[in-house]
């Protein structure tokens, strides 16, 4: 069987990730993560899958934590990253340190222990820039140039992070004959993706803050959402296929809408029916914001099932069921626009 490490697996995407290869018979799956995914002790008692999970729980931005894996592994996903808009505005120093070492540390253990494939799950911050510079193709393709607007603004350091990692991942590939792919993600939502995002700021304002008017940030902004059960399919895929070697794809839907239309939504999801009224967004923000994913489409057959609103009511259902039990955001909770106006430099 083959031997797959997912470094990041007990993120939101990682743990999805995890569960879904495991539901084959055909690997073990090695979890690396700082800290526990929700799903593991599930995964580590079933007995489908308990004898081929090997959870690990270790920092991995020290190179030890590599050391101590002590296998080697035929595949990996590489999805450990520092992630979320307050992130880089709070702390974009930390975004920098942590994402930019979880990469060479991967790198130094790939040079010492050969793998075949690996895949990195790199970002459309990437062309956030570019986007809102130049005129560029909306659906946007994955030949799209890469942008830094400006080096002074926090908000772009994941994604100048997200450029070092494709560049190194595809030259390390070169150099140490293994196959490498790309995979761009685009607004994955789904059940517990954290609370540094967008969904789950509106909703927590729907269900806390009670505020009448409700401010739409953004509200002209547009994005293209994605449900996890979708992303996890076209993820897995691009690793399993024979096509994709040293190919670059957008994981993601490309049915645009805009914030208005989205809050709204929400909105009616908790029966709101108060007035709204446009606001900022968040400095640094794209304006637009919808990926072509037709090459996925046409190399491994990817192919999104779950229209928007539904992926929306699915994550906002279990959003809802948080609060309603009256807990409250570890990290990560809504904070408004304006109280990062001073950190636009």
């Amino acid at each position: 069987m083959k031997e797959i490490l997912v470094l990041g697996g007990g993120g939101f995407i990682g743990r999805n990730i995890v569960s879904s290869l495991l539901s084959s018979n055909d690997c073990v799956v090695t979890a690396a993560d700082i800290q526990e995914g929700s799903n593991w002790s599930e995964l580590a008692s079933n007995p489908s899958t308990k004898n081929r999970f090997k959870p690990v729980i270790d920092d991995f931005t020290d190179m030890q934590a590599f050391h101590r894996l002590n296998q080697n592994f035929d595949e990996i996903y590489m999805l450990a990253a520092v992630v979320g808009v307050n992130k880089t505005l709070e702390h974009p120093e930390e975004v920098i340190r942590i994402n930019s070492l979880l990469t060479m540390n991967t790198l130094d253990f790939i040079s010492r222990n050969p793998i075949n494939k690996l895949l990195f799950s790199s970002s459309s911050e990437n062309y956030a820039g570019t986007s809102d510079l130049f005129n560029i193709e909306i659906p946007t393709p994955e030949s799209v140039a890469l942008c830094i607007e400006d080096v002074k603004h926090p908000r772009w350091t994941y994604a100048i992070t997200k450029m070092h990692g494709e560049l190194a991942f595809f030259h390390s590939a070169k150099s140490h004959n293994y196959k490498c792919v790309i995979v761009r993600y685009q607004n994955i939502i789904g059940p517990e993706m954290g609370f540094g995002h967008a969904i789950p700021h509106i909703s927590e304002r729907f269900f806390k803050a009670k505020e009448s008017p409700f401010k739409i940030y953004g509200h002209d902004q547009t994005r293209a959402f994605c449900y996890i059960d979708d992303a996890v399919k076209g993820t897995i895929g691009a690793m399993e296929s024979e096509k994709s070697s040293g190919q670059i794809y957008h994981i993601g839907m490309d049915d645009e809408i805009n914030m208005e239309t989205l809050t709204k939504y929400i909105g009616s999801l908790y029966d709101y029916s108060g007035q709204y009224e446009n606001a900022m967004t968040y400095p640094g923000s794209v304006s637009r914001r919808c990926p072509d994913i037709s090459k996925a489409r046409n190399d491994f057959g990817y192919n999104p099932e779950i229209n928007w609103k539904d992926a929306v009511r699915h994550t906002v259902h279990w959003y809802k069921e948080f609060f309603e039990k009256g807990n409250t955001p570890k990290r990560g909770g809504f904070r408004p626009p304006e109280n990062f106006i001073t950190k636009d430099r």
